[in-house]
């Protein structure tokens, strides 16, 4: 089946290692008999506008070609085209984590990746949705996190030198160290609510998040719900201990960590809130947002999907 692709590319996902990786994906491309358009990203949220543009153009695909952050903004972008025109996703994972590709069984193989987003059949997929205190909102496809893993992100893009899941493993160790502080939560769901000391809530489409951190294991994009994963404050001593469970995905064996699936879940804290949405920091230091809700958004976007392995 051919159909009109636009190629999104984030130059600089990986560390500016993605333009190599994309350059050798040409010949696949070529060979493609549909029309295909690139487009390059220049600046923060461009991939959103490209993504939009493309809708409005009747594309029938975009390949979102970089990291979380890439496939982030080309989501938010597509959801801002009416259904009936929105074009499907496929995704060719070049970035650091590359988390929403693995819960779609993407290959990590980029020249894999890219032929069976060209050539591969779409299917509906759900997104997350959120509305903070200020009536904003934001669509996220992979996971939203408060607190320490957002921390994580923030300290991450200050290591240049490394890469993947090396540069978040240091991050999640400077993080312990230096900002590990918990707030206090009051959160409702359907037929839960919580009141107290929280250090890392993840809401989650998929199972996992900075490249190897199982947050939500039994999360899927394609399930009709979200899973949440709430833990509480713990000793330094004690994250310590858990960084092996959230790698394995085994921390709910502990009684400090929860999980379980909801809809729609609201919160509040005593504390402004460090958000990031599938990586990309929403509130930072110096923010003052401590209100939010999100709620799940079902089988409202094709994905180009791998199959699951064996």
């Amino acid at each position: 089946m051919t159909r009109k692709v636009k190629l999104i590319l984030n130059p600089m996902a990986d560390m500016g290692h993605a333009w190599n990786v994309a350059r050798d994906l040409s010949p696949i491309v070529n060979e493609y008999e549909g029309k295909v358009d690139w487009s390059g990203t220049v600046y923060p949220g461009h991939a959103t506008e490209l993504a939009r543009q493309a809708g409005e153009e009747r594309y029938d695909l975009v390949v979102a070609l970089g990291g979380d952050g890439t496939v982030h903004e080309v989501v938010n972008g597509l959801m801002q085209v009416e259904a009936k025109k929105r074009p499907a996703l496929g995704i060719v994972p070049i970035g650091s984590g590359n988390d929403f590709a693995y819960a779609n069984h993407a290959p990590m193989s980029a020249n894999q990746a890219m032929a069976l987003a060209l050539n591969g059949e779409a299917t509906l997929v759900d997104l997350g949705l959120m509305t903070d205190e200020n009536g904003r909102q934001e669509y996220f496809d992979n996971t939203l996190g408060i607190g320490f893993d957002t921390v994580v992100g923030i300290r991450s893009h200050r290591l240049p030198i490394l890469r993947g899941f090396l540069m978040y493993l240091v991050a999640v160790f400077q993080t312990i160290i230096f900002n590990s502080d918990p707030v206090r939560m009051k959160i409702e769901s359907e037929g839960r609510s919580w009141d107290k000391e929280i250090f890392m809530l993840v809401l989650a489409n998929g199972p996992r998040e900075g490249g190897g951190f199982m947050m939500a294991p039994t999360a899927r994009p394609n399930d009709g719900v979200l899973n949440y994963m709430i833990a509480d404050k713990v000793s330094r001593l004690m994250q310590l201990r858990l960084l092996p469970e959230f790698m394995k995905g085994t921390q709910e064996n502990f009684r400090q960590v929860e999980g379980g699936e909801f809809k729609k879940i609201s919160l509040t804290s005593n504390a402004p809130l460090y958000v990031h949405l599938d990586g990309e920091t929403y509130t930072s230091f110096g923010s003052n947002l401590r209100d939010l809700s999100v709620e799940i958004v079902p089988k409202v976007l094709k994905v180009v999907r791998g199959n699951p392995p064996a």
